[in-house]
C-alpha cells in the first residue's frame, strides 16, 4: 500500500519510491496519472490498471501474481490507497488468503486538512464522500447532527453549494474548514462559520478536490435557552465551547465571552489563503 502525493510531487517518501522501483508491478487507479509520477522519478516499473470499473476483473489477476511470490505495489490517484479509493477488496482478500500486507505511511487528504483546520483533532469521524442524492445526504447529516467529534468528509465541487446549504439547515451555522486543491498550485483554505465560508466562495463555480472539516455538536454556540443561570450557559461553559469551535486558547475564549457579556461584539473573520 503506497501513498502518493496529493498534488505536489515532492510529497513522496523515500521508502515509497524504493518500493515502486523494486516491485515488478504497480496496480494503479489511474495509469496515466501514475505514469506521470513514475516518469518524474525515473521509475520504469510495469503499471496495471486497478480501478473501480475493473476492480473485480483485475482482482483475480493480482491475487495470482501475489500467490506466485511476486510483490505488488498498490497506489491510488493521490493520497493513501483504500481511503475513498479502490483497494479494500484486494487487501481484505489478501488477509483472507494469508498474503502479507504492508501499509506504508504517507499523504492523506483528510488528515492534512484536519490538522490545518484549527478544530479539535483528538477525536474525529471520517464519513467519506457525502451521498450524491439530496435525500440521502440529508438523512446522513441528520444522523450526524448530534455527533460531538469533529467531522471530516470529501465532496465533489459541483455538489458543494447544495451540500453546504444542507449542512447549515441541519447542523446550524457551525464552524467549519474547507480545503481545496491541497498542496497544489491553487490551494485554498477557508475557515469560519458555514455562512462565512459560503459567502467567501461566492457564486463562481468551484473546481478541484475538496475536504470539509465540520465542528462537532459540542462546539456549537449556546442556544437561546442556555441562560447564564444554567450550567451550560455559564461563562466557563461558553468559553469552553468557543475554544473548541474556533481553536483558540481557553483564556482567550473566556476573555471574549466576558467582553460579549459587556456588550463588545466579537467576530470570527474568515481566513483565506
Amino acid at each position: 500500500m503506497c501513498p502518493t502525493p496529493l498534488g505536489n510531487l515532492e510529497d513522496i517518501t523515500l521508502r515509497v519510491l524504493r518500493v515502486l522501483r523494486e516491485v515488478p508491478v504497480v496496480a494503479a487507479e489511474d495509469t496515466r496519472r501514475t505514469r506521470i509520477l513514475l516518469e518524474h522519478y525515473g521509475v520504469r516499473t510495469r503499471v496495471l490498471s486497478f480501478a473501480q470499473h475493473n476492480e473485480e476483473q483485475r482482482l483475480g489477476r493480482l491475487l495470482a501474481l501475489l500467490h506466485s511470490g511476486q510483490d505488488v505495489a498498490l497506489v491510488s490517484d493521490a493520497g493513501t490507497p483504500g481511503i475513498a479509493d479502490p483497494g479494500f477488496s484486494l487487501v481484505s482478500r489478501c488477509w483472507a488468503e494469508e498474503i502479507p500486507v504492508v501499509s506504508l505511511p504517507g499523504p492523506t487528504a483528510l488528515v492534512t486538512a484536519l490538522v490545518a483546520s484549527g478544530l479539535p483533532c483528538d477525536q474525529f469521524l471520517f464519513v467519506g464522500y457525502l451521498p450524491r442524492r439530496a435525500a440521502a445526504r440529508r438523512r446522513l447529516l441528520e444522523q450526524l447532527a448530534g455527533e460531538m467529534r469533529t467531522l471530516v468528509c470529501y465532496e465533489a465541487p459541483h455538489r458543494l453549494a447544495r451540500s453546504l446549504r444542507d449542512v447549515q439547515e441541519v447542523f446550524g451555522n457551525r464552524m467549519m474548514f474547507l480545503a481545496r486543491e491541497l498542496t497544489k498550485l491553487h490551494e485554498e483554505l477557508l475557515r469560519g462559520t458555514v455562512e462565512e465560508v459560503c459567502r467567501s466562495l461566492g457564486s463562481a463555480p468551484v473546481r478541484g478536490e475538496l475536504v470539509l472539516v465540520l465542528a462537532g455538536a459540542a462546539a456549537r454556540p449556546p442556544g437561546p435557552s442556555e441562560t447564564a443561570e444554567s450550567p451550560d450557559g455559564s461563562p466557563t461553559a461558553r468559553a469552553r465551547q468557543l475554544s473548541r469551535r474556533e481553536g483558540i486558547s481557553r483564556s482567550e475564549a473566556y476573555r471574549r465571552v466576558l467582553e460579549q457579556k459587556k456588550g463588545t461584539p466579537q467576530g470570527s473573520p474568515t481566513q483565506k489563503s
